[in-house]
Order: C-alpha cells, then sequence, then structure tokens
C-alpha cells in the first residue's frame, strides 16, 4: 500500500496536496458560491423549518421513479419552468449528477461531442462516460469551433456542443447567440450549464435571459440550487419528450435517492426572492466590480466579466498557497485554486462576491491585503 503515501508525497512536492478545512464563525469567507447570500435568509430558512415539522420528515427515501417523487419536487419542477421560461424540467441530485447523468443519454458511440477547453470538471466527465468522441475546443474559441464543425460533423450521427454559461474559474460568459446559431446550422444538440448564472446574471433568471433569448428547440439547459439559490440540487430544463427520455434513460435520475423534499420545500421561496427582486443580480454586479476595482490595487492580473465571480491570479502553487495561508491567519478564508481545477502555473485565489458581505467586512479585508508580504504577489 506505499503507493498512497508516495502518491501524497508527490502532490506535497508540487504543493497540490489539499485538505478540507472547517470554516468557522472565526474565518470570514469569501470564496462561498452563495451569491445573493439566500441560503441563511430567515424567509427561505422558516420554509424549510415549517416543511419539516409539518412532514416530519428529512429524507425522500427512495429514488424519484420508486417512491421518492413527492408533491415538493413536483411543485419544485414546476416553479423552476416558469422560472426559467421552459417547456420543462427535472430534478437532480446535484450538478455533477446532472452532467455525468445527462450527456451520456444523449450521446454515446458514434456520436461526437464538442466541448469548450475551460467547461468543469463534471462536464468533462459526463463527456468520458458518454464513449462519444470528444473534441475540445479553445476557450470560446467558436471559430475554431465551426471549423471542428465543419470538417468534423458529417462523419457522426449525433453532434453536442457543450458549454458553462458562467465558467466557475474565470467568471466570463459564454457567447449564447453564437453557440444557439452554430448548434442549429450543423445540427447539434446545444448543452448549456447555468450553475453559476442562475441567479446572478439575466435578472437573476440566467443565461437566456442575459441574451434575451428563449429557445429550447435543440436547448437543454442544466443549473443549480446549491449557489446563488442557496439550498441544493439540480434540475435541468428542455422539450417534454426530452424531459421524460432523461427520467428514463439519464442513470444519476434512474438510481440516485432523490433530494430531501423539504429542501425542495426551500427551494420556491429562494427563486420567488430572485424574481420578485430582479435588482438583486444588478446590485450584486454592482459590488463585484466594486470589489474588483479595489483588488487591482494589490495584485497585477485580477479579471472580471461582470459576475461575481474575481479570479486573482497568483501563478506558482507554492505563492498561491502563501497568500491563502496569510488571508487565513488575518481572519480571511479565501481558498487557493491550483491544478488540475486550473492549469499547471495559473493557481489563484477565487473571490466570489455576495450581497451578504457588508462594508465594514470588506474594508477589513482590504486592509489585511496592504498587509500580504509582497513576494508573495506577483
Amino acid at each position: 500500500m506505499d503507493f498512497f503515501l508516495k502518491g501524497l508525497e508527490a502532490l506535497r512536492e508540487k504543493n497540490l496536496y489539499r485538505e478540507r478545512e472547517l470554516v468557522g464563525e472565526d474565518l470570514i469567507n469569501l470564496c462561498s458560491n452563495d451569491y445573493l447570500g439566500l441560503s441563511k435568509d430567515g424567509r427561505v430558512v422558516e420554509t424549510l423549518i415549517r416543511c419539516l415539522k409539518e412532514t416530519k420528515r428529512v429524507g425522500s427515501g427512495a429514488s424519484a421513479l420508486v417512491s421518492g417523487y413527492t408533491r415538493e419536487h413536483k411543485e419544485l419542477e414546476e416553479y423552476l419552468a416558469h422560472f426559467k421560461e421552459a417547456p420543462r424540467c427535472v430534478l437532480f441530485g446535484s450538478g455533477y449528477l446532472a452532467n455525468v447523468g445527462v450527456i451520456p443519454s444523449l450521446v454515446g458511440e458514434g456520436d461526437v461531442i464538442f466541448s469548450d477547453q475551460l467547461n468543469h470538471a463534471s462536464i468533462i466527465d459526463g463527456c468520458r462516460l458518454s464513449k462519444a468522441k470528444v473534441f475540445i475546443f479553445k476557450h470560446k474559441d467558436y471559430k475554431e469551433l465551426e471549423e471542428l464543425l465543419i470538417k468534423l460533423r458529417k462523419n457522426y450521427r449525433r453532434c453536442l456542443i457543450v458549454s458553462d454559461s458562467v465558467f466557475s474559474m474565470e467568471g466570463d460568459l459564454a457567447d449564447l447567440k453564437t453557440l444557439r446559431k452554430l448548434s442549429q446550422e450543423y445540427d447539434c444538440i446545444l448543452y448549456i450549464d447555468d450553475a453559476h448564472g442562475t441567479g446572478t446574471i439575466g435578472e437573476g433568471r440566467g443565461i437566456l435571459r442575459e441574451f434575451k433569448l428563449n429557445f429550447f428547440e435543440n436547448l437543454i439547459l442544466m443549473g443549480t440550487l446549491s449557489k446563488a439559490v442557496g439550498a441544493y440540487g439540480a434540475f435541468v430544463c428542455a422539450k417534454n419528450e426530452v424531459i421524460d427520455y432523461l427520467i428514463n434513460l439519464s442513470r444519476t435520475q434512474i438510481f440516485s435517492t432523490s433530494l430531501p423534499p423539504c429542501l425542495c420545500k426551500a427551494s420556491p421561496t429562494s427563486l420567488k426572492i430572485i424574481e420578485e427582486n430582479p435588482e438583486l443580480s444588478l446590485k450584486l454586479r454592482q459590488l463585484s466590480e466594486k470589489i474588483y476595482l479595489r483588488l487591482k490595487e494589490f495584485f497585477k492580473e485580477v479579471h472580471y466579466y461582470k459576475t461575481p465571480i474575481i479570479p486573482i491570479i497568483v501563478g506558482e502553487e507554492g505563492r498561491t498557497l502563501k497568500v491563502y495561508e496569510f488571508l487565513k491567519e488575518n481572519g480571511f478564508f479565501l481558498r487557493a485554486i491550483r491544478y488540475p481545477a486550473v492549469p499547471k502555473g495559473r493557481a489563484r485565489l477565487r473571490l466570489t462576491v455576495s450581497l451578504a458581505y457588508d462594508e465594514e467586512i470588506l474594508e477589513r479585508f482590504f486592509e489585511v491585503l496592504l498587509k500580504v508580504p509582497f513576494e508573495f504577489k506577483i
């Protein structure tokens, strides 16, 4: 069993060893995906508590196709379809389970996938599990994508183009109009992961509203409830027949225990808050820009694309860890993101903006940044 110890030692030597850390009240968390602060919103919490008291039930007890599909699941799916202006939605246990379950049910041997270089790991794994031929195009290089489509599309039965909407490590947006055009011109299914777009862009409604589009002819849209919505789980929106197809053929839908019913009951409360307060996403964008402009005073390479994901590129893994440790020692938790989540030599501190941050917290953070030793920065 020495290979376990050797493998761990190799990770330590490369500054890629990871540990789970408890983030208690002594640390201010600046890297949560709870963008709107809804996970602690009193209205959402009260809905959850009331449901638990009424149903006296925590878990669903089975998969949706056995006995784990309750009124709460059905009502959440219906509300999500309304929220996303989609024909229909189906729930999954998580965004990861959705991607690794849906993609292999859409394409397989004899089919082809064109995937953006910076797509999330769950998309990458879903593509691998599908056994379809996978071609990676450079990040948001839609000219290269079209060249690949011209050259290769005719050789395969079914074609899937897959992309994040908001890319989780960069914070930039996919060009949905271009992706729609290419997918329709070359007879492809378009699969969009809107996990970080839901609640943060398009008045909170996500990538379709951001681009003023509404089409489901060839679109399958995935989103999560664990980020801006502040709850847990994921969903897929598509045409009726596609949803029926996934219910019958997606293995992570068929063989996974369904979400706890009361979590499903809480999610519409969050979604309704987002729906009735479209200004929240604008406030989030304004706060994100304000933080970005301040961060530029302290670090050479900071990216901002009008989303709440702001990567601070430090570069070398060891130096990034030292900045992370320094911030932690001074009361702030801002996780160092390293390979394989990002390319080698492009390690970063991934700051995520939340409306839960107040002015005092941010000023304290900027004061700490002033004290970060210069040799740790670029």
